[in-house]
């Protein structure tokens, strides 16, 4: 089976939820998948190895219910997201819980890998892969992705420098396969536009933490309602893959966002020793979009207003001049 299949006729809307690291948990998961969107969770969320266990048995549990109660609109699928570079030690025990569970859709970041993609497969699991360009896409799609994730600039936490249509333009040219658009996607305008540039889904992931079932604290949540596009640093001195963070997130840990560049290695690891903040903990990601942010809202909400804004976005374009479908 492939994507376009395992979806058909369960979405409200052509996105997916991005897996927010410390964000993303099973209520967060669910809702989205209720709500009609494919709703996702990093792996090394759930700690320890056990409750990675109990979440996809729960996460499981619940849409098997919603679908027997709700026939006539089932929920989406879920994902989980896989860290699968050599740092990740847990990958071999996720993938096997993974596997064990046949979750349908498996996300994975940081590297391809041909055996993980091949595990997946073997019990009729599909793989997206995201990248920043065009070569890390090739290879992904040579190691066996079934599908893209295209992460272009403006993404919240680790994201690429690309602009999203040429991001896409350049996949396009070789890949006709399932593709989805990340980068300050915040509104059902947003998710339209992901379409109109050739994705096939919105891939939303700020939005979504300033929901009431996300994970995050709510300073977290409060920080990305009060914010805008101006409040957004990229910058890699974290993690050493650059990402886009909270400007505020940084003071509030004590560190000037307009001095990283000054910031010495040292200093650094001194501001972020073990009792001190860390990056996701303290110091939070979130995309350019969130200028489009006003309110805490359910899940159920968030998906209720993107839906409203594709529509009427949609229909204002097919009924200008000389446009249609």
């Amino acid at each position: 089976m492939g994507l376009m299949s395992l979806v058909e006729g369960r979405l409200t809307l052509p996105a997916i939820a991005a897996p927010m690291f410390l964000v993303s948990g099973p209520d967060l998961v669910i809702a989205q998948c209720r709500a009609g969107v494919v709703g996702s969770f990093p792996s090394l969320n759930a700690r320890p190895l056990e409750v990675l266990d109990e979440w996809l048995v729960r996460i499981g549990e619940a849409l098997r219910a919603h679908d027997a109660a709700h026939p006539e609109k089932p929920a989406a699928p879920f994902a989980v997201n896989l860290i699968v570079h050599r740092s990740n030690a847990r990958l071999d025990d996720d993938l096997a819980l993974v596997v064990k569970h046949r979750v349908p859709l498996v996300i994975t970041s940081l590297g391809a890998r041909e055996d993980v993609n091949a595990a997946i497969h073997a019990y009729g699991g599909i793989v997206l892969h995201d990248v920043i360009h065009t070569t890390f896409a090739r290879k992904a799609i040579e190691k066996g992705a079934d599908g893209l994730i295209a992460v272009s600039a403006g993404a919240g936490g680790h994201a690429g420098a690309w602009s999203p249509f040429a991001l896409i333009e350049e996949i396009r040219a070789w890949w006709d396969g399932p593709l989805a658009l990340s980068g300050a996607i915040a509104t059902g305008r947003g998710v339209l536009a992901a379409r109109a540039a050739g994705a096939d889904f919105a891939y939303i992931g700020s939005a979504f933490i300033a929901t009431q079932e996300a994970q995050a604290p709510q300073a977290y949540k409060d920080m990305i309602v009060a914010g805008g596009a101006a409040d957004i640093i990229y910058t890699d001195v974290f993690t050493g893959v650059a990402g886009n963070y909270l400007k505020p997130s940084l003071t509030a840990a004590g560190i000037d966002p307009d001095k990283l560049s000054q910031v010495t290695p040292q200093a650094l690891d001194l501001a972020l020793s073990k009792d001190g903040p860390r990056p996701w903990r303290d110091i939070w990601g979130a995309g350019q979009g969130i200028g489009a942010i006003r309110e805490i809202p359910t899940v159920a909400g968030l998906v209720a207003r993107l839906k409203q804004e594709y529509d009427a976005q949609r229909g204002r374009l097919c009924g200008a001049p000389g446009a249609g479908e």
